[in-house]
């Protein structure tokens, strides 16, 4: 057995030994009918004697890596063309050029099935190039050579997105309640209780296929988009059977080796899920039992009232991953085929001495700014997250049916603890914390079926089912300040210790069908094309809040327990009960609602090809019905239905003219909307801790509705690569955008308001290129970058002045420099990322006409990001990869800017630092 596995070692390191002193060989080249030139697609190159071979692209072009210096055999095969075996000299490249002659012999009749693979940087590209609309995307390829962990870090690679929040994205500068999202081809819930948004980052990257995202408007999408139409692809069935496991760490230099606090957790938050420790009844056993002033007896109820906060240094962060396919293939030539996937992982974040300010209107009498609110932050996030996966597809014999049945299952637990200093609008100095477990799951399933019944009739359906949830069991929060005495902090109130519970659920069913019929008259061969889709949803939001009391004329408190500190001395059992402090519930029954939303429609389109142009062309409608179920008086249930109900027509014109194979040039028209969500219209009211503010809907706020026009160029130099152009501009309605009202002179309410009309537009460049061309074989670049401008209208009687739209970014650059040599199964990848400044909170006009006074807007400022990576395979199973994020670690900063008489005055309203990531993974491929 020693000797068995010595010889093992041994044989691995001479084929280590081997894969690195060997010279790299590679052969290129183009297949083409030797009559008439024209490339041919799908032709069959094979090594002699060996399992290495390619397939021609779309250009007809090839590529045979991993070969050896020396002399090859290839086998070269096409249908109805004669074989041809031809001997290739190799030293380094090779270039060659073969020309292939038809059969003449009569052959029968012959039936080829395959499935197009969309997971290669080519096949993204030719995807592009062959769609009826506006579209880019990037592939499961380009995300291998990145290191992104998620969907949030994947995305911002594609050109004119960008990120907020490291999770919601913005499409061409617009925030990310103008983008729609699919997850294999269905419908999925917000993530966000508060808002119209996808969280990006709750998808790990390992189970992406692909990612595409649609800019122009198209009949068979549905309408409620204007930045991006954004389809995200679980990873499909390889050709092989594979089974691979991978673990990975990693390490940021401000987090790590470092003291981190974080509220009190239970064990199975290392899994990402709660116990059940923090519910309402305080785990096994307890009864919520009123005391007098229908207060809650925390002593003896067994209710879990563990405040403390514990210590620890993180050493590393943590994942892994399982990835798993197979195919079985039957007598008769059917196919069922199976891709599974696992993943974990386990973070640590830190962020020390964070500024969280908020400025007011700039005081010119004295010069100096006026603080809202001015406060320090320290914050530690605790991230766990477990993810699964199961995709089956069955294909008939004869290939012209396909069934898939996909899941996609994704849990994100996370522990956040927050400590603040500062000073309060009342000029009191305060201190505060807010702790909390919130965890966020989403599980989409799809069955979806594509048959084609002849070469002229096709038919494709789905239906899907899609759940999400967002819970925040017991978020704890405490302020003191010294307003009883100057210089002594203490509790004002014991009402400023309060504890929520938060919990929403969603539900999506949806279903589509899609019939698309192919004529011919001649030459001319247009197609129509009809579907219907259905979708309804429904939520359910509750939240229960609490405040601690006591008994002011009968207690057996300490004199000076104000004076205690809260989480460590005075939050303890002894001081518990009706001589004591007690918990008593502010009942609210406004901030909870339900929501149902039933939307169905239908379009016609036609595809019309007049030679070199091509126009797509369609009409949709919808109709959408929400109805809030909200409650109308706070302290009981009194539930009453308000309806939203809208009735549209959103028509759409694709046009492309093709000025030969590699240029082309695309013009589009289409209506799009945004609709309110239920969160945006109801009344419920959430105190975020971040903004010290409260955020709460508006009952009148109305649809958005927008005019699209884009125009682009495209040039295919060959397969893989791309320069493209597109100009765009839009025209927005009563566009929707978040913003802040000061009440009383120094609180906020945030919420969601129409403004009069907006206009945004703007260029985009794209491109993706191979470097043999300058002698850099093996490296290649990608650039895309855009430029855009927009404003926001308002009526001549507002006080409000035109401004661009919040989260538009002025520019955003994403370049990178890639080295693939697949020879030496080495990539090594260089990335760089900037946006420029954008609006995040928009401030307002105060006062009367002629004698304004303006909060200013808040701005998130351009920030240079640089990311490193490698990845080496060993012996074609091992793979090991390193990197760096962040390497430049320049600070995050919001500002506002006050103009004044004596000019503008920069203000810091948040900034922090978020550290270098270094990390470090390894794979093996049985």
């Amino acid at each position: 057995m020693k000797n068995r596995k010595m010889s093992r070692i041994i044989f691995f390191f001479l084929l280590l030994s081997s894969a690195i002193v060997s010279k790299a060989a590679l052969i290129k080249g183009t297949v083409s009918d030797k009559q008439n030139n024209e490339v041919l697609i799908g032709a069959t190159i094979m090594v002699d004697g060996t399992t290495t071979g390619a397939i021609t692209d779309i250009d007809g072009k090839f590529e045979l890596a991993g070969l050896r210096n020396g002399v090859h055999k290839l086998i070269v095969s096409y249908i109805s063309y004669k074989t041809i075996t031809m001997d290739v000299e190799v030293n380094g490249v090779s270039n060659i050029d073969i020309k292939m002659e038809p059969n003449s012999e009569q052959l029968g009749e012959i039936v080829v099935t395959a499935a197009a693979k969309k997971n290669t940087e080519t096949a993204i590209i030719a995807q592009q190039r062959n769609s009826l609309v506006m579209q880019t995307g990037i592939s499961a390829q380009q995300i291998a050579r990145t290191q992104d962990k998620d969907a949030s870090e994947v995305i911002k690679r594609v050109p004119g997105i960008s990120i907020i929040d490291e999770k919601f994205v913005m499409v061409r500068g617009l925030s990310q309640r103008y983008n729609n999202v699919w997850i294999n081809n269905s419908a999925v819930p917000s993530s966000e209780a508060d808002s119209r948004a996808f969280s990006f980052d709750i998808i790990p990257s390992s189970q992406l296929d692909n990612m595409v995202v649609v800019k122009s408007p198209s009949p068979q999408y549905p309408s409620d988009f204007s930045g991006g139409f954004i389809l995200i692809n679980t990873k499909d069935v390889p050709n092989e059977n594979m089974f691979n496991i991978s673990v990975g760490g990693s390490i940021n230099d401000r987090t790590h080796f470092k003291d981190f606090n974080s509220g009190k957790s239970s064990s199975t938050d290392f899994l990402g899920f709660d116990s059940g420790l923090r519910s309402l009844n305080g785990g096994i056993g307890a009864n919520l039992n009123n005391i007098a002033g229908d207060g809650i007896d925390l002593k003896n109820n067994n209710f879990n009232n563990d405040w403390t906060v514990k210590s620890l240094k993180p050493v590393a962060d943590m994942n892994l991953a399982m990835n798993m396919a197979h195919r079985w293939t039957s007598d008769k030539g059917e196919t069922l085929a199976m891709m599974a996937a696992a993943n974990y992982s386990n973070s640590y974040k830190n962020y020390q001495d964070m500024e969280n300010s908020l400025f007011g209107t700039y005081d010119e009498t004295n010069q100096k700014s006026n603080y809202l609110r001015h406060s320090k932050d320290n914050q530690y996030n605790h991230n766990a997250r477990v993810g699964a996966m199961l995709n089956l597809t069955y294909v008939n014999a004869s290939g012209n049916s396909r069934y898939e049945f996909k899941n996609i299952f994704n849990q994100l637990g996370r522990d956040r603890y927050t400590t603040r200093v500062g000073v309060s609008a009342q000029s009191d100095n305060e201190e505060s914390a807010e702790y909390y477990y919130t965890s966020r799951m989403t599980y989409n399933t799809q069955l979806t079926g594509k048959h084609s019944i002849n070469d002229n009739n096709k038919i494709d359906w789905s239906a899907g089912y899609a759940f999400a949830n967002n819970n925040m069991p017991d978020r704890k929060r405490y302020i003191i300040n010294d307003a009883m005495e100057v210089g002594k902090m203490g509790l004002s109130n014991v009402n400023d210790i309060t504890r929520e519970w938060t919990k929403l659920n969603e539900h999506i069913l949806s279903a589509n069908g899609n019939y698309e019929l192919n004529m011919a008259f001649g030459s001319f061969k247009p197609m129509i094309k009809a579907g219907a889709y259905l979708k309804y949803r429904m939520r359910d939001y509750n939240t229960r809040m609490f405040i601690y009391n006591y008994n002011a004329a009968n207690n057996s408190l300490p004199s000076g327990f104000r004076y205690m500190n809260i989480p460590n001395e005075l939050m303890q059992d002894k001081y518990y009960g009706e001589d004591g402090i007690y918990m008593l519930e502010k009942v609210k029954w406004s901030n909870n609602y339900e929501g149902n939303n039933m939307m169905y429609s239908g379009y016609v389109a036609t595809n019309l090809p007049f030679g070199k142009l091509n126009v797509y062309a369609g009409l949709r409608y919808e109709h959408n019905k929400m109805e809030l179920i909200s409650n109308t008086k706070d302290y009981e249930k009194s539930p009453k239905s308000h309806y939203y109900t809208y009735n549209d027509l959103f028509p759409s014109i694709n046009a492309s003219y093709k000025i030969n194979e590699k240029n082309q040039v695309r013009v589009s028209y289409g209506r799009t909307t945004n609709r309110p969500e239920f969160r945006e219209v109801s009344p419920s009211v959430f105190y975020d801790f971040d903004l010290a503010s409260n955020v709460q809907g508006n009952y009148n706020l109305k649809p958005a509705y927008i005019d699209n026009i884009d125009l682009g160029y495209e040039f295919y130099p060959s397969a893989g690569e791309l320069i493209s152009v597109s100009l765009f501009y839009k025209n927005f309605s009563n566009p929707i955008e978040w913003t802040y009202t000061v009440n009383g002179g120094t609180d906020l309410t945030y919420s969601y308001v129409n403004a009069n009309g907006a206009d945004n537009y703007g260029v985009e460049l794209d491109i993706r290129k191979n470097l043999d061309f300058i002698g850099l074989n093996n490296f290649s670049w990608s650039f895309n970058g855009a430029l855009i401008k927009s404003k926001v209208r308002f009526d001549s009687s507002s006080s409000e002045k035109d401004r661009p739209m919040q989260g538009q970014s002025p520019y955003i650059i994403n370049t990178g420099l890639f080295y693939n040599n697949n020879d030496k199964g080495l990539n090594i990848s260089a990335l760089y990322n900037i946006i420029g400044n954008r609006i995040i909170g928009v401030g307002r006009s105060l006062g009367t006409t002629g004698n304004e006074a303006k909060v200013p807007d808040s701005y998130e400022m351009p920030r240079n990001s640089f990311d490193l990576s490698i990845s080496k395979k060993f012996a074609k199973h091992i793979e090991v990869k390193a990197y760096v994020r962040d390497l430049l670690a320049e600070k995050v900063s919001f500002k506002q800017f006050a103009e004044t008489s004596k000019g503008k005055v920069e203000q810091v309203t948040r900034e922090y630092k978020p550290g270098r990531n270094f990390g470090l993974n390894v794979s093996y491929t049985f």
